[in-house]
């Protein structure tokens, strides 16, 4: 059986996953990339990986040359303090203004425009912009953070602009979990290679299982490296879910219509499931 090359978000929201690979030795299985988002999507989509986290638009972009894995996802119910709108006025008040939308993922920039346009009644104008909020700030009204990035400026946050949590706003507007990330096959890799995935699919599952353990043991490492107490970390990962259920489905295709409504996607995609290979609905 070939080593499945797997993708990983160079983000604190996939420490706890990394962090159980590493203890569980899945290392030695695997080939890991590391990368952002939305590149571990376009190395997917090229061949480059067979498994990755991608963007949940971007799975939906390319839904017919993916499968996705039943189990895990990158999501949240409520606040998840890594999705961040930081603005100079309150967001029902930004009609006409510039938005700087982070370059580092796809799903949050799409997000953010569903928000402003449906939530808030606003329509503004949008520019990508590296993240570097200082600078966002100098050409914008309002910026968009995601990652490592905005769980600095939540836990510190800075002077003079509101924050806007947008996993709270988006559960509060909609009831529903917000989906941010999906673990998706290449089909063809799926269908040649199927013992592949399943083996992948127990090794993080069991990685999973491990994390949800060790919460503490994570958060006091995430802490080596980063200037914010332990305590800051497992408040976070307790805010990160890795839940795919059916509840959190139905939030991912609420989110995939609305991205569709307000034209961010040409079609909403009816997705494939691994086990499920006759593109079986969510």
């Amino acid at each position: 059986m070939p080593r499945p090359r797997l993708g990983h978000i160079q983000f604190l929201n996939c420490l706890p996953l990394y962090y159980g690979l590493v203890k569980n030795d899945v290392l030695l299985d695997v080939d890991l990339v590391k990368a952002d988002p939305k590149d571990l999507a376009v190395s997917l989509v090229n061949g480059e990986l067979d498994i990755a986290p991608i963007p949940t638009i971007e799975y939906a972009r390319h839904a017919d040359d993916l499968v996705l894995l039943p189990d895990i996802a990158i999501s949240s119910d409520g606040p998840v303090q890594s999705i961040l709108l930081l603005s100079k006025r309150p967001a029902e008040e930004l009609e006409g203004a510039t938005v700087a939308l982070t370059s580092s993922s796809r799903t949050s920039q799409v997000l953010t425009r569903i928000l402003l346009a449906k939530r808030w009644g606003v329509s503004a104008s949008y520019v990508e912009m590296p993240p570097d909020l200082g600078a966002m700030l100098r050409d914008a009204d309002a910026a968009l953070l995601i990652g490592d990035d905005a769980l600095r400026a939540y836990w510190d946050k800075p002077e003079g602009v509101l924050e806007y949590d947008l996993g709270t706003e988006w559960t509060t507007w909609t009831g529903l979990p917000m989906v941010y990330a999906v673990w998706a096959v290449r089909r063809e890799f799926a269908e040649s290679q199927p013992d592949a995935v399943r083996s992948v699919m127990a090794q993080l599952d069991g990685s999973l299982g491990y994390c949800r353990e060790h919460l503490d043991d994570i958060a006091e490492y995430a802490a080596r490296w980063e200037p914010f107490p332990p305590e800051r970390f497992r408040s976070y990962f307790d805010a990160l879910q890795f839940r795919f259920e059916p509840h959190y489905r139905e939030g991912l295709l609420r989110y995939l219509q609305e991205a569709h409504d307000i034209g961010q996607l040409e079609a909403v995609p009816e997705p494939a499931i691994f086990g499920s290979l006759t593109e079986a609905a969510l």
